[in-house]
């Protein structure tokens, strides 16, 4: 077989059969990706990512390298000052914020940051689109309130897109095709993901509508074919992932969806305030686990963790239903913590394998997260923005 041919495989699941034509790489498929099937009738398939953090745990130390390797490629490819980078809701946004800070640690110039959302923030402009295949397809890009990052955000020539992976990019040219209408002035997009399989007649639609530059930067790429299995029992099975349209200001601690323009810090007597919580050294890991849309403080926490010796690794809770199976070892259900109403969920999970489990989450303590914490024997970890230290954070610790 010829370097050059790609290699085809073939992945059977309850819901259909799935086929990846790789493209050469460098970093073997199955280092980046496992497969599921997913409880929807709009995309039953679902690319595992075993180093996004999400639905499979990951140490801080391959995530830092996934972001700052993607970042590094980004920037090769000319990414200029003044750029807009924008982390995709809800998998993606841990993603978003991990690429963003790289960027800017490996010399990104006056970088902003934002990233879509699910929640309503009454009382602020925001563009709207759609991600069709999604569970929930409306998502929210809200302008930034500060002047200087609304300004930026209206302005930028450059803009960096960043998804966990891409099977159309029909999500990205609809964001790109709102964007354009506020901000006519953009020159150039870069499309960054983990994996990118995206047809070239997707990529030439999305290049010619977009009437600008466009860059793919990924790790590995190829085409992507999924040919459906009907299924009745699985057919039939739905989720509520429809919010209630209420106003979420309250609840919304993570300054992701209104701009950054500096990586986020946080106090550095963290891991003495976690000891003082309850937390010991242990042959286990301990795991940070992320909430939905609001997983990049957990990797910071993992990775602040790591730093001091600990063994970690990092997920996060999800909204996104996915049947057991295949790359799902296990499934978690449990009410979500931002009242929707919605079943959240945390996959591949084992408590018995974690020394201590740290739930960091945005919102306040209430039942649905006291529940986890009983039931996990875990440390609550509240993120709250500084009010008067940019860019700094403060995480409020509780052991029930």
């Amino acid at each position: 077989m010829s370097l050059n041919t790609p290699k085809t495989v073939t992945v059977k699941l309850d819901t259909g059969t799935l086929q990846l034509d790789l493209q050469p790489g460098h970093i073997p498929l199955n280092r980046l990706l496992g497969f599921a099937a997913r409880v929807s009738s709009k995309r039953k398939f679902l690319l595992v990512s075993k180093v996004l953090g999400k639905h499979y745990p990951v140490s801080p130390k391959l995530m830092s390298w996934s972001y700052r390797a993607l970042a590094r490629m980004a920037l090769a490819r000319g990414v200029e000052a003044g750029s807009l980078w924008i982390g995709m809701a809800e998998t993606a946004t841990g993603l978003g914020y991990g690429v963003f800070e790289a960027a800017c640690r490996e010399g990104a110039e006056q970088a902003l940051f934002m990233q879509t959302t699910r929640y309503h923030l009454d009382g602020i402009e925001r563009l709207g689109f759609e991600e069709a295949h999604s569970h929930a397809t409306d998502f929210f890009l809200y302008y930034p309130e500060h002047p200087d990052y609304r300004a930026q955000f209206l302005s930028a020539k450059t803009l960096v897109l960043i998804d966990d992976e891409i099977s159309t990019g029909l999500t990205f040219l609809r964001l790109i095709k709102a964007y354009q209408k506020v901000n006519p002035g953009l020159q150039k997009v870069f499309i960054v993901s983990l994996v990118n399989f995206a047809h070239p007649d997707d990529r030439a639609a999305l290049e010619n509508q977009a009437g600008v530059a466009v860059e793919w930067v990924c790790f590995r790429q190829g085409l992507l074919r999924f040919e459906d299995r009907q299924n009745a029992a699985i057919d039939s099975i739905t989720v509520n992932v429809s919010g209630n349209g209420d106003c979420k200001k309250a609840l919304l601690a993570w300054p992701g969806r209104l701009g950054l323009t500096a990586p986020i810090s946080l106090d550095n007597d963290v891991i003495e305030q976690l000891c003082l919580n309850g937390l010991s050294r242990d042959d286990r890991p301990v795991l940070v686990l992320g909430t939905g849309e609001c997983n990049a403080p957990a990797y910071l926490l993992g990775r602040a963790l790591e730093a001091a010796g600990f063994k970690v690794k990092v997920q996060s809770t999800t909204r996104s239903p996915i049947h057991q199976g295949g790359a799902i070892g296990s499934v978690c259900r449990f009410e979500d913590n931002y009242d929707d109403g919605i079943p959240n969920f945390i996959y591949n999970l084992n408590p018995d394998a974690y020394g201590h489990i740290i739930l960091c989450h945005e919102t306040p303590l209430c039942a649905a997260l006291n529940d986890r914490l009983h039931a996990w024997h875990a440390i609550s970890a509240r993120f709250e923005l500084h009010p008067e230290l940019p860019n700094h954070a403060k995480l409020h610790f509780f052991r029930p």
